[in-house]
Order: structure tokens, then sequence, then C-alpha cells
């Protein structure tokens, strides 16, 4: 094994979850622990919002199953593929930035990563208010309060840290898998099984390369941080399968969900669609669990970013403050713009993954140094390899060219690749 465990860990590094220094081997978690921890956070109601957009622009067989296992596929290796280094090294994404990007480029990586998560945050508590005014009937001149209350509520099992969070994630999700399979099984009686799927009527085409964009959009961002827990593996291979699947089979089964309910009920939220089946408690349940087992995986990536652009091993701090950040943003309106979001983030997100792996596997040869071991300021081979594969991601998507996750990822190997060799080395900062 790979890895770059310090010869001692302080206990408040241990409380704290290691936000900046490899997991020690004591720390190290089974695949029965991690698997539905990395499920319950890809179990987000975003996630059938995505699959919503793009279920009635396609027929259900073949063309929207494929779509839906290719998408989630593409998405599944590639935080897949991260999570086997984090599990080799014990280290997560914002740490293993400071090899490809640097010790001061790294921080531009604890930037981009810490605010998207920040704005699913409040996306996600701006919603919890939306929904509880639809199926509970609670007064909108509430919703300040609603926002207020679960912001920091939820954030709760982050503070605690992974052991709270593992707990949560065994309970509540085999109870959503669960009580999703069963409004399932309703809709499809109700649009008259396989059949009357097939001759549900085809909205207007969404182009191939936007709807896949929009699947690997939807969790891109949070599967380059899935080394926030992968890193807890107890070697690589099992952060690999721990996180393919819950990136393929839980997010893939989410966006099947919400394109699902969409053709049949032509609403994307199954919660909402579980109160038309005449499942609202079950609803709300399910809602609540899928909530907060995303929130406190999504306010945790923030810390650990935040605690690596800071420098500081007090994580808890910057949960309490990513939340309070996030409230702010609901409270100002955070729910509009879902899809432009998601493209965004399909878009400049992934060349992060590429440069890490190709830093790692070919420029390192699977060895990374001591976390100890002074870093440049810069390194401009990945600086200038994520400018060059975000550019060209953006404005292959523009021009509707290929895959844009895709164009990105591998758009910054192969720059990484090419500039690590011919860039001279940079000197210790």
């Amino acid at each position: 094994m790979s890895t770059t465990t310090e010869p001692f860990v302080s206990q408040g590094s241990a409380a704290e979850d290691y936000p900046l220094s490899p997991v020690p081997e004591i720390s190290r978690r089974s695949l029965i622990s991690l698997a539905p921890l990395l499920a319950g956070f890809t179990l987000y109601s975003g996630t059938l919002f995505a699959g919503g957009l793009i279920g009635p622009s396609f027929q259900f067989w073949p063309n929207l199953v494929a779509l839906i296992v290719i998408g989630n596929l593409i998405l599944g290796l590639y935080a897949a593929l991260l999570s086997y280094i984090a599990g080799q090294t014990g280290l997560s994404t914002v740490l293993m930035a400071r090899f490809s990007f640097g010790n001061v480029g790294s921080r531009w990586v604890d930037f981009i990563l810490g605010f998207t998560q920040i704005g699913w945050y409040a996306w996600g508590s701006a919603l919890m208010a939306q929904l509880l005014n639809t199926l509970a009937g609670v007064p909108e001149s509430w919703n300040w309060l609603i926002i207020l209350f679960f912001t920091y509520a939820f954030c709760s099992t982050a503070y605690f840290g992974y052991q709270a969070m593992d707990w949560l994630s065994r309970v509540a999700v085999p109870a959503m898998v669960l009580l999703m399979l069963i409004s399932l099984t309703v809709a499809s009686r109700d649009v008259g099984g396989f059949a009357g799927l097939q001759q549900a009527a085809i909205a207007d085409p969404l182009p191939l390369g936007a709807a896949i964009t929009i699947i690997v959009g939807t969790f891109v961002s949070g599967g380059t941080q899935a080394t926030n827990w992968s890193r807890f593996a107890k070697n690589g291979k099992m952060g690999f399968i721990a996180t393919l699947i819950a990136f393929f089979l839980g997010n893939g089964f989410l966006i099947f969900s919400g394109a699902f309910c969409a053709k049949v009920y032509g609403e994307p939220d199954i919660v909402k669609v579980m109160a038309q089946q005449g499942l609202v408690v079950g609803g709300l349940i399910l809602f609540f669990l899928n909530m907060w087992t995303t929130q406190d995986n999504t306010i945790y990536a923030f810390s650990i970013a935040g605690s690596n652009m800071f420098r500081s091993s007090r994580r808890t701090l910057f949960v309490l403050g990513g939340a309070t950040i996030a409230l702010f943003m609901a409270w100002g309106g955070i729910y509009e713009g879902l899809v432009q979001y998601l493209i965004l983030l399909g878009t400049f997100i992934p060349p992060i993954g590429g440069i890490i792996m190709a830093d790692y596997w070919i420029y390192r040869r699977g060895q990374f140094p001591s976390l100890e071991t002074s870093q440049p300021a810069f390194n401009w081979a990945g600086v200038i390899a994520y400018l060059g594969a975000s550019a060209i991601a953006y404005f292959t998507g523009l021009a509707g060219w290929g895959i844009v996750p895709i164009n990105g990822i591998v758009s910054a190997l192969a720059i990484y690749v090419v500039l690590s060799r011919v860039l001279p080395s940079q000197s210790a900062a």
C-alpha cells in the first residue's frame, strides 16, 4: 500500500477526522461502514430533479435506460478511481491537490469544491421549506424559520464526524430504498407497466451530450470529494468498490426514479409523487432522511476544504461557519437556476480529478510524497492544465461536441502529462 501516514496523530486530529493528515490504519473502516455512508450522500433530492429534466425527452427503453447507465457509469468510475487513490494514501482530494496544484495553487481547488458544496447545502435548506409548504401546508411566512432550523439541524452529524454519519446512514439508507421501491411499484401500476411507459409522450428532445452532462453534473462535485470518506477505506480496492456502489448504483437509482416519476406523473420529486399516491407520511419520512444523509455529507466536505484552505485542524468550526454562509444563501433565493448550476458543475469540476489521477498514476507512478515534504507554491503543470481543460470543456459544450465532463477529464489528464514533462521542476515554497 502506498501511504503518507505520519508517525504520530494527535487525539485532537482524530476527533476532527484528520483534515490535514492521512487517516491512520487504526481509524480505517470496513466496506459495510463505508458503502452506506457514501450511498446516503448520493441519495439526494437534487438528483431526482436532474432525472426529471431528462426523463420526458427520451423513450423509456432502450434510450432512457441506456442514457442513465452510461451517465452514471462515467460518474461512478470517475469517483471510484479517485477513491482508490484515497484508500491507498488516506488523503482527501484537497490534500492530494497540494501535489498536483502546489501549496498555494491547491487553495483554488479548496475554493471551488467548497463553494459548490455550500451551494448544494443552501439549495437543500431552501428545498426543505418549499416542500413543507406543499406537503404539510406550512405557511410561506415561516420559511425563514424552517431554513434556519434545518440548516443547523442537518449539520449536527457532520459536526461529530464520520462515526455519527456512519450510524445515521446505516439506518437511513435501507429505509429510503424501501420507501422508494414501494412508490415506484405504485407508479408502475398507475402507468400501465412497461407498455404504458413505452407509449408515454416524448417532450422536446434534449441533446445527448447535454443529458449526460446533467447526469454527471448532479454529483460530479460530490464525486470529486468522495475521497473525504473513501480515505477511511482499509485499502484502495475497498475505496473503489464502495464508491462505485454509491455513485453508479445509488446515484443511478435516484436519476432513474426522478426520470420515471416525471414520465408517469409529470413530477420528478418522488416525495411529492408519494403524496399523490396517498403515501404522505412515507414521503415526509423519505424526504427527511434523504435530506439529512446528504446535507451532513455536503457540509462535511466543505469543512475539509476549508480546513485545507486555512491550514487549520479545527474542522468543526468550518462546519458551523459553512452552515451559516449557506443560511444566508438560502434566504437569498438559491433555489433558482438549478439546470445552469448542474451544467457548470459538469464543466469545471471534472478537470480537477483528471489532473490528480494523472499526477498520481502517471507522473508519480502511484506514490505521493509525505505531506511534510515542501511543495512549490504553484505546480504550473496542474494550474495550466486545469485552465486549458476547463476552456476545452466549456467551448466544446457550447459547440455540442462530445460529452462535456469526459472532455474535461481527458483533456486535463493529457495536458498535465505533457506539461509535467516539459515544464522545469518548481522549487519548494
